[in-house]
This record gives C-alpha cells, sequence and structure tokens, in this order.
C-alpha cells in the first residue's frame, strides 16, 4: 500500500487517486460556486483551513499539473462573462453581493482541489483526505483479496470432481485409443489393396496397348494381301 509520502512526492501516484473527487465532501462539505463546476481561491484556502499565500504557493509549484485537472485563471472578456453569468447569481447568508475581482480571477475544479489536497503538507483537512484516500484504496485490496481467496476455494473444491471425472473418462478414452489404432491398420491394408489395384490396371492398360499394336500389325497384313490378290486376279482378266 502506497503512504501519504508517496502521495506528496509522486505525480503518478496522484494521478491514479485523480478520479476520487468524492471524498472531499466526506471529509468536509465543499462550497462550490452557482454554477456548481468552480470553486475561488478564497473557498479552497477557507476548505483546507490555510491561508490564501500557502495555496497560491502550492499552485505556483505545480501550476501545470492543477492546469490539467481543471485550474484555470480568468481574464478580460471570460472575466466578465463569468461574473455576469455566475458571480451574479451569489450571495451569502447576509445578502452581500459577491466580491468583485480585480483582473483576474482563479478557479478550481473538484479534480484540481483533490490534487490540491494531495500537494498540501501543512494542512490537517488534507491530510485527511489523503488518510481517507489511502484506507479507500487499502480496504480496495483486501476486498479483491479476499474474492480472488474465495474464487481459488471455489477451484479447489471442484478440483477433486475434475480428478474423479477424468478417472471415469480413462477406460472410455483407452477404448477409444484401441478403436482408432484399429481403424488405422483398416486404413493402411485398404491403402495397400488399392495400391495393388492401381499397379494391375497399369498392367492391363500396357497389355492393352500391346495387343491393339498387333492387331493393327495384322489388320496392315490382311490388308496387302488383300491388295496382292486383286491385282492378280485384275491380271488374269486382261
Amino acid at each position: 500500500m502506497p503512504s501519504e509520502l508517496t502521495l506528496l512526492e509522486s505525480r503518478a501516484m496522484r494521478d491514479e487517486h485523480q478520479g476520487r473527487v468524492d471524498v472531499l465532501d466526506k471529509v468536509k462539505a465543499l462550497v462550490m460556486l452557482p454554477d456548481g463546476i468552480y470553486v475561488r481561491t478564497e473557498d479552497v484556502a477557507r476548505y483546507f483551513e490555510v491561508s490564501t499565500e500557502v495555496l497560491k504557493k502550492v499552485v505556483q509549484r505545480h501550476r501545470e499539473e492543477l492546469n490539467e485537472n481543471g485550474l484555470q485563471v480568468l481574464r478580460g472578456d471570460d472575466l466578465r462573462i463569468f461574473q455576469r453569468d455566475i458571480l451574479s447569481l451569489w450571495s451569502d447568508n447576509l445578502g452581500t453581493s459577491y466580491p468583485q475581482a480585480a483582473t483576474n480571477l482563479t478557479l478550481y475544479t473538484r479534480r484540481a482541489v483533490l490534487n490540491v489536497a494531495m500537494l498540501l503538507r501543512d494542512s490537517d483537512i488534507a491530510r485527511c483526505v489523503r488518510t481517507y484516500l489511502l484506507d479507500a484504496e487499502e480496504n480496495g485490496w483486501r476486498a479483491g483479496d479476499a474474492s480472488l481467496d474465495r474464487r481459488v476455494t471455489k477451484v479447489e473444491s471442484h478440483l477433486g470432481t475434475v480428478g474423479r471425472a477424468l478417472q471415469e473418462l480413462g477406460p472410455v478414452i483407452n477404448g477409444i485409443s484401441v478403436r482408432l489404432d484399429r481403424l488405422d491398420r483398416r486404413l493402411e491394408t485398404t491403402n495397400q489393396v488399392v495400391g495393388a489395384i492401381s499397379n494391375r490396371l497399369c498392367d492391363l492398360s500396357d497389355d492393352m496397348r500391346r495387343m491393339e499394336h498387333r492387331m493393327d500389325r495384322r489388320l496392315d497384313d490382311v490388308s496387302l494381301r488383300l491388295s496382292a490378290l486383286e491385282r492378280s486376279h485384275r491380271r488374269k482378266r486382261s
């Protein structure tokens, strides 16, 4: 199980826990802006019970990482539109209006706030968030181990049945093997017979060709004799 120091020092480990934004409200209520998406710097500092200066230093050291998790700074037209559409809906219980941002407004998403919790060292609330994350992970590992143990036990409980089934199949498999051996021998014999028939057919073909050759020679001889008799008969008549 990773330690709290691992979360503080390893960005890869923080990235693995970045989707667990639900732990924020389980540790302490996080007050969002009216859009339900963003939180201001003052609200994040109030959540972690630190000064805004401490929070800004964390942002300066890890701005790229926080930007990837939703931190953004509004200026110019973007800030005016946000003030008009979102901050104008904000008011506290006393009915006072929202504080005006001078030139810029830094906004945090829940992912960015959770990211801060894994970076902020001097905050009891941040420590509680990290502890909650690690405890939840450990419980998940234990649940996974228990589930795996149950699956292994279930497999082991079936091994005896599988063994008995294999023992019963042994004679059947042996019988099938014997029958296959017999079929192999019969096929070999059949192949030998077919080979002998093929050889005999070749011999018969050779015999037929020799007989045809002899018949052609005899027919030629008869034809010559008939021609000679015909010529002899013509001479006698003349």
